[in-house]
């Protein structure tokens, strides 16, 4: 059953409290004092706590209050805290809603707006619920994936990236090729790395080559090698990819950008193992696990005729899809994290932005934005300015879009709009509930 902690002093508050709650089928416990509160706490299930600001009759000051909210904020950070204040704490308690505290009430509080406030809190506890659930449960596939196979430090903690690791830690154990699809800059070569290092080839090297950064005449002697005087500059003989990732893993990355006389020959290779050098007409082998990747098209180029439906299926035994960062954001934020490295700290601010970023150019455009956010911080915690992202041209702004806004009538007329619920006025204006409060006291409105 949804339950309300009160924490109150005055016995009258808790009886008025009580029975408003469990007209709504609402369990109401009371406390009171602090230490019986902390005390329930501990003991019982509470979604929602309510406590008074001030315990001394003769003290005004509210910092019982504050010592209460903190002791609560310390040990149940996800639990929401409802401030029941007199007029001569308010300010303390706009102070402690930027810390932290779901939102706060004055005396005598209006029963109406209260249960809109709880009601939306219980809501939002249970969610909080279900996803501290759902990321313990993927803490521990994390955990067990990380202690069984090789991850390289890849840093990840969506549901979505999970499962692409876990794919690719399960073909490793097979030799026959992968194709990994996925935009630019996702991180294609690092899965392809995953695979090699959980695959029985992984103490053989891992060779990458760029299909696509390659002149087409040179990409044959690049994968296949050649002899002196194959081509013009051709002074002496040249290892080829395949050769220099015998026992191990060759990485064709941008496979779709390969010309179709290169395909011919890959196929070839593929099939039996065997290649010549350009120039050469020794036949050579090499034992080679083959890795692609593309973000292309293959099917739609197969129907162009630009690349080779056999080539494809020899490729594509295994393929493992490399979601877009945009599709798995619980990445976003640790990932930037891990490319802080210590050398700065991101305001709640910054994490909104890049929260609400569509990071076209994934993994990587995530990078470089927090190396250059890096080079522009000095001494303060990375702000959106230092960041210097384009603006969402989708219908919906993000919640960093008008930083500097709303304005005064804007903030009033979500508040009247909304029945001076701040959750919901601070959504409707695509700003977190610390930043409306933030804009509350500015303008000096009250609600």
């Amino acid at each position: 059953m949804r339950t309300v902690l009160i924490i109150d002093d005055n016995p009258a508050v808790g009886e008025a409290l009580s029975l408003l709650l469990s007209l709504q089928d609402i369990r109401p416990i009371v406390a009171g004092s602090q230490a019986e509160g902390l005390a329930r706490l501990a003991r019982d299930r509470i979604d929602v706590v309510i406590q008074d600001m001030n315990f001394t009759a003769d003290t005004t000051s509210g910092e019982e209050g504050v010592a209460l909210f903190q002791g609560i904020r310390e040990q149940y950070p996800d639990l929401p805290v409802i401030l029941l204040t007199a007029w001569t704490h308010l300010e303390t308690a706009v102070e402690l809603v930027k810390a932290g505290a779901a939102d706060y009430v004055a005396k005598p509080w209006d029963d109406s707006k209260l249960l809109t406030t709880v009601e939306n809190l219980l809501e939002l506890s249970e969610s909080t619920r279900e996803v501290s659930r759902t990321r313990s449960e993927r803490r521990r596939r994390r955990a067990q994936m990380h202690a069984r196979y090789d991850l390289d430090g890849l840093v990840f903690a969506s549901e979505a990236m999970g499962r692409t690791v876990e794919l690719a830690c399960q073909v490793a154990r097979s030799d026959v090729p992968v194709l990994i699809t996925g935009p630019n800059g996702a991180g294609k070569e690092r899965i392809a790395q995953i695979v090699h290092l959980n695959s029985p080839v992984r103490r053989g090297p891992f060779v990458a080559v760029n299909c696509g950064a390659l002149p087409s005449e040179l990409i044959e002697a690049e994968l296949f090698g050649a002899d002196a005087g194959a081509y013009t500059g051709a002074n002496k003989a040249r290892e080829g990819r395949f050769e220099m990732a015998d026992g191990g893993t060759l990485f064709l990355d941008e496979i779709g950008n390969l010309p179709l006389s290169g395909q011919v020959k890959l196929l070839r290779v593929i099939e039996t193992g065997q290649f010549e050098r350009l120039g050469s007409g020794r036949m050579r082998k090499a034992e080679v696990r083959v890795i692609s990747a593309t973000n292309a098209d293959l099917k739609a180029m197969i129907a162009a005729g630009t690349f080779r439906e056999d080539l494809y299926y020899r490729l594509n035994v295994i393929e493992v899809n490399l979601p877009p960062l945009a599709e798995r954001c619980d990445d976003i934020l640790p990932l930037a994290d891990h490319f802080l490295e210590g050398r700065a700290q991101l305001s709640d601010e910054a994490r909104e932005v890049l929260t609400a970023h569509p990071w076209p150019g994934n993994v990587r455009e995530l990078k470089n934005a927090i190396d250059r956010a890096c080079l522009l911080v000095q001494d303060e915690p990375i702000q959106p300015r230092h960041l210097n992202l384009p603006e969402s041209e989708s219908e919906s702004a993000p919640a960093w879009r008008n930083l500097d806004e709303p304005s005064h009538e804007a903030v009033r007329d979500a508040l009247a709009e909304h029945d001076g619920v701040v959750s919901r006025a601070a959504q409707s204006l695509g700003l977190s509930r610390q930043a409306l409060y933030r804009r509350m006291q500015r303008y000096g409105i009250g609600t």
